[in-house]
């Protein structure tokens, strides 16, 4: 098996640095669309033959050292009670939105094993297709990330109705928070029983915050997760775009690894709190439109802020965007299968 992934979450020397890339099953890939061509989007989700299938096709197009499983953050919102569906122009939608303290105490905390099953059943027939190749990765919306799309009942840049109610009944906020942090927690654990060999928590909207409503209102519910949930030794990634200011606190909610975005210095990062966490990142995104000497430059100067040592999972720092040509994504990979060794020799 290629455990390079596994061992630099848990800081364990490498001979190079591993990538992945978020969204890395996606339209960007034709082998996808063909599959998309056949199917919606929530029923590859809930099919695990074709979510398998689409979650393994990256490792064989493009090389990457990690699979994630194929699924959405908003499964969660429906196991709870809610009606989730996929716009193909307005992207996704989930009805009745929460509004009130009386939506909140209707929702239920869900049992994976029962409504989440397909997804447990997905990475169960991933983990067979990939036959022990690369470790596969389960992933969940953080709780805050999750209740502003319960909230606004879709994806929202002013996030009125979350704010609304952050600043007019926090209280109820915090109850619909708790809710989903035993709810996330619960999906974790049932992803990491099924097979998933490490788990990443997505916290999107994070950096949507103030420092001080992020600690009380994200931060605090990651923690809660990270701090109870029964991993087996399975590494733990926390990712929360657009936090820069709380670096510090990321680094110590016990998680092994703190995913950055592109907007963080990553040699800065780990000088801050490298020394606790391995680093996940940060190329930008849009980095990837470049040709392929540009791409090798800008993951060269990755791999150099960063520097010798273990620790370090490249990844890009948020997710691949669609109309990416694959073959820049392999240059990519190979720009930092190439470049990185250096940095690992003794």
């Amino acid at each position: 098996m290629n455990d390079l992934f596994l061992r630099a979450c848990r800081r364990q020397p490498v001979d190079r640095t591993p990538l992945w890339m978020m969204r890395q099953a996606g339209r960007y890939l034709p082998e996808y669309r063909a599959v998309r061509a056949r199917s919606d989007f929530l029923t590859m989700c809930r099919t695990p033959e074709l979510a398998a299938e689409v979650t393994v096709q990256p490792v064989d197009l493009v090389g990457v050292d990690a699979a994630i499983i194929f699924s959405d953050i908003l499964v969660i919102p429906e196991a709870m009670g809610m009606t989730l569906e996929m716009e193909e122009s307005r992207g996704p939608r989930l009805s009745p939105p929460v509004r009130s303290r009386a939506d909140i105490e209707r929702l239920s905390v869900p049992d994976p094993e029962r409504s989440l099953r397909y997804v447990l059943g997905a990475i169960e027939e991933t983990r067979r297709q990939l036959a022990g190749r690369v470790p596969l990765i389960g992933f969940s919306g953080s709780p805050w990330t999750l209740a502003a799309y319960m909230l606004e009942g879709a994806g929202t840049r002013d996030l009125k109705y979350s704010k609304a109610l952050m600043l007019d009944d926090p209280a109820a906020l915090r109850l619909l928070l708790e809710k989903l942090a035993v709810s996330v927690r619960l999906y974790l654990e049932a992803q990491i029983a099924a097979g998933a060999q490490a788990v990443q928590i997505f916290d999107t909207l994070g950096g949507v915050l103030t420092p001080d409503q992020y600690r009380a209102f994200s931060l605090d519910f990651i923690h809660d997760i990270v701090s109870k949930m029964r991993t087996s030794g399975v590494p733990v990634i926390v990712f929360s775009k657009g936090a820069h200011h709380a670096l510090r606190e990321l680094g110590q909610i016990g998680a092994d690894v703190v995913g950055l975005d592109w907007t963080v210095d990553i040699g800065a990062a780990r000088v801050l709190i490298g020394d606790r966490v391995a680093l996940q990142g940060n190329l930008d995104p849009s980095a990837l439109y470049a040709g392929p000497d540009a791409i090798r430059k800008e993951a060269a100067t990755i791999l150099r802020k960063y520097g010798r040592g273990s620790g370090h999972i490249f990844n890009l720092g948020h997710g691949i965007l669609p109309d990416v040509p694959p073959d820049h994504a392999r240059a990519l990979v190979r720009a930092v299968r190439e470049e990185s060794p250096a940095y690992h020799r003794s």
